[in-house]
């Protein structure tokens, strides 16, 4: 009787042609790993590997095999999966990453909901406001407007669509006027942001059916949003920012729109994540959180 535990040693160490990168991977000794295929390769009396101090590499039966037992153990990984994700409360880990703001406006407001929901789902959020490969960092998913994502992954819409709006305080207003079109700007103090890259933010604006950016400048530069809308209410510029952000500062008379007839098409901002046959239940119950 051959075990599946065996077979599915065996197809690690060919696929990897490594007895140390296998065993790391399934967590167990070099050494147990090369006891378990000496042990199988007995009881079928055949060699499947051959083995030097440099190379490990399947021997024509081993090959066959190998040929044989990939897509089988591919089916019963599928089928255990499955089997996961027919769990009544979804478990596992979940590990998103996204920017500062949408952590801020879109996750935030649904973290009490979602741990109700599905207590055994553990969900670590990394904040990033500059663009990686949530594959290769490591996370099940990421949240980012639609201009950023890659043509290959799943995206659903996140939250409703992101306004920016151009604002100020009264006292600035009182002191140094409003501009009336975005080209005006460069005559006032605009509290610039800062890409993680090194890049400066162009505010950008709209005008019969145009997009376009400006280049501000200003005596104060940030890569937060808290600091930009901080110095907007204490007077020391224009600021270019997310009006749900704002808003109770507008409603309140703290600030003032500017530039309304001139702003840019609202941003959406979208869940991804890659495409998977067996999506893993904590994924799955994210996206059904998200969707609502």
């Amino acid at each position: 009787m051959i075990d599946l535990h065996e077979l599915d040693a065996f197809a690690a160490v060919a696929r990897l042609r490594s007895f140390r990168k296998a065993a790391a991977e399934r967590g167990v000794s070099p050494s147990a790993l090369s006891h378990t295929l000496r042990a199988l390769e007995e009881r079928l009396g055949v060699r499947l590997l051959n083995r030097t101090t440099r190379s490990v590499t399947p021997t024509e039966a081993g090959a066959r095999l190998l040929a044989r037992l990939a897509p089988a153990i591919g089916e019963i990984a599928d089928a255990l999966a499955e089997l996961d994700s027919l769990q009544d409360v979804p478990a596992g880990a979940l590990r998103i990453n996204l920017p500062r703001s949408a952590a801020r406006l879109l996750l935030a407001p649904m973290l009490g909901s979602f741990a109700a929901t599905y207590p055994r789902v553990q969900l670590e959020a990394v904040t990033d406001d500059g663009l990686l490969d949530i594959v290769g960092a490591g996370f099940d998913a990421g949240v980012r407007f639609g201009e950023r994502l890659a043509a290959d992954m799943i995206a659903i819409p996140f939250g409703p669509p992101q306004r920016f709006v151009v604002v100020a305080s009264p006292a600035y207003l009182a002191a140094n006027g409003a501009p009336a079109t975005p080209r005006e700007l460069e005559r006032h103090g605009c509290i610039g942001r800062r890409f993680p890259s090194g890049s400066r933010y162009a505010w950008e604006f709209a005008q019969d059916g145009r997009s376009y950016s400006v280049a501000v400048n200003g005596a104060l530069v940030f890569d937060d949003d808290e600091l930009i809308l901080r110095a907007a209410l204490d007077g020391a510029g224009l600021a270019y920012i997310y009006h749900a952000d704002a808003a109770a500062h507008i409603d309140a008379g703290r600030l003032q729109v500017l530039l309304a007839g001139f702003e840019a098409a609202p941003s959406q901002y979208f869940l991804y994540y890659p495409s998977r046959r067996q999506m893993p239940p904590a994924l799955r119950a994210f996206v059904d959180a998200v969707r609502g």
